[in-house]
């Protein structure tokens, strides 16, 4: 009898039950009724009674063993664990590439430009992307006729008063200017919305990175050898620069800021029209009710702002050809830039 119960154990015990059939096969071979537990309480019976106590124990013991077993495999094949896959490793399978993702090369320009502007001493500054007509228009200067107030502009949240998906990152300006005295220099990265038709040269959403610098004498010069500094390191030294005049609201004097084009050299492209230069972005002096609105002495005060659109800047380090391939997430275009 005990060999008979030892024999049965160790069958249990050399079983795997890897799956839903060979949990049932366990079940009609150790648990039915045909099964070897019923055939051993049938053996049982003729057993001495001075032995069934002696037995009986052991016999149940087992029992209760088998049971537990089934019971558990079933709770953990219920529960989704495949015990049909091997937990060994097999050394001869190819090794899994160890693939990693690549930085967006808007993101890797920002912070280039980030980084060259913090070494000159500007701080970063952030505001919200719904703006008030206060920041975004007012404070800065834009007339009530003016074009960027018209709906086929600017993308307005309401009406009356005026709410709007900012305009430019000038917003971020003005609420520095409303909460910090001068001196400061601060830079303003993030994202900006137009009402313009989606093309290889526009999009309704675009990034720029605006810069303000306010303190006692400032100068145009001031102006002039922050850019060509920035220039210098962004693009290189050969890099030439050139200001021609210009007009914006908040800004007087003002100036466009073009670079010599990094394709042709300077001889004349496709890229820059055959002029050999490329525009980079606006710049200017602060006009002296811009400092006012702020509460600034605009007697005591000057100060100088720029912003430049990082699609445009990273079109030209890269000489990418077509806005609209930095926002359909194309693995091919992406990847290029993974080791930036």
């Amino acid at each position: 009898m005990l060999d008979l119960i030892n024999s049965i154990r160790q069958s249990s015990d050399e079983f795997h039950i890897k799956n839903a059939d060979d949990l049932d096969k366990y079940r009609i071979q150790f648990l039915g009724r045909n099964g070897l537990m019923n055939d051993l309480f049938e053996k049982f019976k003729a057993v001495e009674p001075a032995d069934k106590k002696q037995y009986g124990n052991v016999i149940n013991q087992l029992k209760n063993d088998l049971q537990a077993k089934f019971d558990s495999s079933k709770v953990e094949l219920e529960s989704g664990k495949d015990q049909s896959i091997s937990e060994e490793w097999d050394f001869t399978l190819p090794v899994i590439p160890d693939l990693t993702g690549s930085r967006h090369p808007l993101t890797i320009v920002r912070e280039r430009m980030i980084e060259i502007f913090e070494r000159m001493g500007f701080n970063l500054s952030e505001g919200p992307e719904i703006e008030d007509d206060w920041h975004n228009f007012s404070a800065l200067n834009f007339p009530l006729n003016h074009p960027a107030r018209e709906m086929q502009d600017t993308f307005f949240i309401e009406k009356n008063p005026d709410v709007v998906l900012r305009t430019h990152t000038s917003s971020v300006q003005i609420r520095v200017m409303e909460n910090a005295k001068p001196p400061f220099r601060t830079i303003s990265p993030g994202r900006v919305y137009r009402n313009e038709a989606i093309s290889a040269r526009a999009h309704c959403m675009f990034h720029q990175v605006e810069g303000l610098y306010v303190d006692k004498n400032v100068s145009f010069a001031d102006l002039k050898q922050t850019l060509f500094h920035f220039v210098s390191e962004m693009f290189g030294k050969e890099i030439k620069v050139r200001f021609r005049p210009s007009f914006f609201p908040f800004t007087e004097p003002s100036a466009e800021i073009d670079i010599s084009c990094l394709i042709c050299k300077g001889s004349g492209c496709n890229v820059c029209k055959q002029s050999g230069w490329v525009e980079i972005g606006g710049a200017g002096m602060l006009d002296p009710d811009v400092l006012k609105n702020c509460k600034i002495d605009s007697e005591e005060y000057s100060g100088f702002a720029f912003g430049m659109g990082i699609e445009r800047m990273t079109m030209l380090k890269y000489q990418v050809r077509d806005l609209r391939l930095y926002t359909e997430n194309d693995i091919r275009f992406l990847k290029q830039f993974k080791s930036n």
